[in-house]
């Protein structure tokens, strides 16, 4: 997108017909709903994933722990932990995959955001989503029917908040006559991509978002949505999804299909990946919850054998950091 073409964050993740891989925090695997989190260890994680070439680091955003629901989702606030993240590597992008914008201030989630991007240096990549956990819009005193219409609202309000000195903005949640807020992004905007649908059609999300991050599905039905997608954008603005993947020891493991992704050896990824790169897919965020192995084993062997296959757009000019 000419918007963005020197938006660090932007460059290293996307370009048009390539594909770049990007690693999910809690940078380890954990069963249960909590993960052990610690530190220094996931800092020495990010490290490592960043000098191998994946092209992002993204957390998740949960307002709420339900344990109905089961996974925590992200342990912490998401602005917070990105910061943390960033003051603790150089180049990698940083991505929401997503902040819960419909239960959010849009006032208080611009600043956010627009803080992120200026510490981060242009690093921050904002997916924004909608909510879908059930006790979530009881608690926050807000009417679930009305989540298409807050989300609307809460990326044209953040737009505004970004691009224009002192806006006066009025709708449901705000009454914005005086008071501005900063810092404001060096380019007037954030690079903002919708998770799913969002309550919305894929025509809103085309002209309104920068991207799309969707979620994992068949080759078939993925390379459908991904046409349907390019189709209704007039310039590229990329795809990109999730991906859970049990690395098994073994290169020349077949795939096994598991609740939540799949077991395979490296190979069948390569592959695997290699068609959603053909079906259009610009971008895979990949889950380490799922695996049988500790993640510093799993992200040396991407790093090794498979990011290079899929590397980030614009490397590193530095290595900053010991492997």
């Amino acid at each position: 997108m000419k918007k963005f073409e020197s938006h660090r964050g932007f460059n290293r993740t996307f370009r048009e017909g390539k594909m770049t891989l990007g690693l999910g925090f809690p940078l380890e695997a954990y069963t249960g709903s909590f993960p052990e989190m610690n530190l220094e260890e996931q800092m020495k994680h990010a490290r490592r994933a960043e000098d191998y070439g994946f092209a992002s680091l993204s957390v998740r955003d949960a307002p709420l722990y339900d344990p109905d629901f089961g996974d925590v989702g992200g342990l912490y606030d998401p602005f917070m932990f990105l910061t943390y993240v960033a003051a603790h590597t150089r180049e990698i992008s940083l991505v929401t995959g997503s902040i819960v914008t419909t239960l959010r201030n849009p006032i208080h989630t611009a600043k956010s955001a627009a803080t992120l991007e200026s510490l981060s240096g242009q690093r921050f990549l904002f997916g924004a989503a909608s909510g879908d956990r059930p006790v979530e819009f009881p608690a926050f005193k807000a009417d679930i029917d009305d989540k298409g219409k807050l989300f609307r609202e809460s990326l044209q309000a953040m737009r505004r908040l970004w691009s224009e000195e002192f806006p006066e903005i009025q709708t449901d949640r705000l009454n914005l006559t005086h008071g501005d807020v900063v810092p404001k992004p060096e380019l007037s905007d954030i690079p903002v991509f919708g998770t799913g649908y969002g309550g919305q059609t894929l025509e809103w999300l085309a002209e309104n978002t920068d991207g799309w991050f969707f979620y994992p599905q068949d080759l078939q039905g993925q390379k459908a949505l991904v046409a349907k997608w390019r189709q209704a954008t007039t310039e590229f603005k990329p795809f990109a999804q999730s991906l859970a993947v049990d690395l098994s020891e073994r290169p020349g493991e077949a795939p096994k299909k598991k609740p939540v992704g799949f077991r395979a050896g490296r190979n069948f990824l390569i592959d695997y990946l290699n068609a959603y790169q053909e079906a259009g897919v610009n971008h895979v965020m990949i889950s380490l919850k799922e695996s049988s192995r500790p993640a510093e084993e799993v992200i040396q062997e991407l790093g090794e054998y498979v990011v290079p296959k899929f590397p980030a757009i614009s490397k590193p000019k530095f290595t900053f950091f010991n492997k």
